[in-house]
């Protein structure tokens, strides 16, 4: 059974369970183009593969994202990790890795393909589509996705080559006929959908035009349109999970109480600073997320196999955000990479922007004030993974750590120096 299943079932069984579904979202060369592979920082083991360019037409500097061999090398190795639930492709990706190549077979991860490509993410380098209300569309196939065809040999078992999952998005924008249009597009797919057998996850995006609705309202009126959306729909047609913007404790408590069999998850957002991801898992998980879906949070990472680690170790309660951050630039240091910020800067809060292209982003920046890493953090930034310092943990007799006895600093010291040396 893939872990997706095994946790959406424990989750609906037992509203109080800590299982938590983390999305790697590697599906934005639906929306950037040469951008979507992210900024050639982090690379897999097999190492750059770039691609030839003229030294005397193109500059360095104009050459800092990865191609696609780097991309699917990086795809490759965050599913051999096995710590993400489900990876997220478009129908391109997921027929050379799923179809062609067969890598998720053995995987407990499970391999999903964008379903549809609404106009407000066709995020094209100098163009304007993004600023006009969002229209639906649709590139990819249900068949193709399942099975790399226009149509599938279907023998009624429900086994694909390709991905049998999918997201479709849908961007409301409070204006009567273009919301009448976007769930009429919807209703369609759905019923696509539920005559193929291939299950889907619901995006809903905030407003990508001005909706006349305040932003501190955003919340309740996609509550509200989700929960009028799905009323017409019975179980064999509704979505898996949803997948919003976190609005913030209230919003989140109020959508995932109304009914327990509807799974809440959270979208990512612009990548911003790394508390900014943590601290966001973090709150969605304590008011109601059951999913979180981070695509450029992780993909800009400095290293994004140790950026998902934190991810699974915020939401399995083992260490804080704050606590995350530190022990993940620890991990920056012991591999010799440099941090996009120093971790003063990383540990702080900034308003993240929720349209898909990132106009909307705001600068603001708020200090985790009284945070007790920041006491210790130069202390710890200074000593050796393995050597003994004040901050060094309580043992037992064969050596191995005393949980019991840590404080809170020696516990982010013992998790520093393990993640240092798994990564470094």
């Amino acid at each position: 059974m893939k872990s997706l299943d095994a946790k959406l079932a424990e989750v609906k069984a037992n509203p109080r369970s800590r299982a938590f579904i983390l999305a790697d979202a590697k599906d934005a060369d639906m929306a950037f183009g040469v951008r979507a592979p992210g900024p050639r920082g982090f690379l897999a083991k097999r190492g750059a593969r770039p691609a030839q360019f003229s030294p005397e037409v193109w500059n360095r500097d104009e050459f800092g994202y990865r191609n696609l061999p780097e991309f699917l090398d990086i795809i490759r190795e965050v599913t051999q990790q096995g710590l993400v639930d489900i990876m997220l492709m478009s129908a391109y990706v997921t027929e050379q890795l799923a179809i062609k190549e067969g890598l998720f077979k053995s995987s407990h991860v499970t391999p999903a393909a964008r379903a549809n490509d609404t106009t407000d993410v066709w995020a094209a380098r100098h163009g304007a589509y993004t600023r006009e209300p969002s229209q639906p569309f649709r590139s990819a196939a249900i068949d193709h996705i399942q099975c790399g065809e226009i149509e599938c040999d279907r023998d009624g078992s429900g086994n694909f080559p390709g991905a049998n999952l999918g997201l479709y998005s849908i961007t409301f924008v409070n204006e009567l006929d273009q919301d009448r249009e976007a769930l009429l597009w919807y209703k369609e797919f759905r019923e696509e959908a539920e005559r193929k057998g291939f299950r889907h996850f619901l995006e809903i995006f905030d407003p990508n035009v001005d909706s006349g609705i305040p932003p501190e309202k955003l919340g309740e009126f996609i509550n509200d349109n989700i929960l009028r959306t799905l009323a017409g729909v019975p179980e064999a047609g509704r979505p898996d999970f949803l997948k919003i913007v976190y609005h913030g404790p209230k919003a989140m408590e109020e959508l995932a109480q109304y009914d327990p069999n509807l799974v809440v998850g959270i979208l990512g957002g612009s990548a911003g600073t790394t508390y900014d991801a943590f601290r966001l898992i973090h709150d969605a998980q304590k008011y109601g997320a059951r999913v979180a879906l981070f695509g450029r949070k992780i993909n800009n990472a400095e290293h994004q196999l140790a950026f998902i680690e934190m991810l699974c170790l915020i939401t399995d309660g083992k260490i804080s955000p704050e606590e995350a951050v530190r022990a993940y630039h620890g991990v920056l240091q012991g591999k010799s990479i440099k941090p996009h910020r120093p971790l003063d800067d990383d540990l702080k809060l900034t308003d993240q922007a929720m349209s898909y292209d990132g106009s909307a982003t705001k600068r603001s920046t708020v200090e985790v004030r009284n945070n007790p890493v920041a006491a210790a953090a130069s202390e710890i930034r200074n000593s050796k993974p393995g050597t003994q310092t004040d901050l060094d943990w309580p043992r037992l007799p064969d050596g191995k750590p005393d949980f019991a006895r840590m404080d809170s600093t020696q516990r982010r010291a013992y998790d520093a120096s393990r993640l240092t040396r798994i990564y470094g």
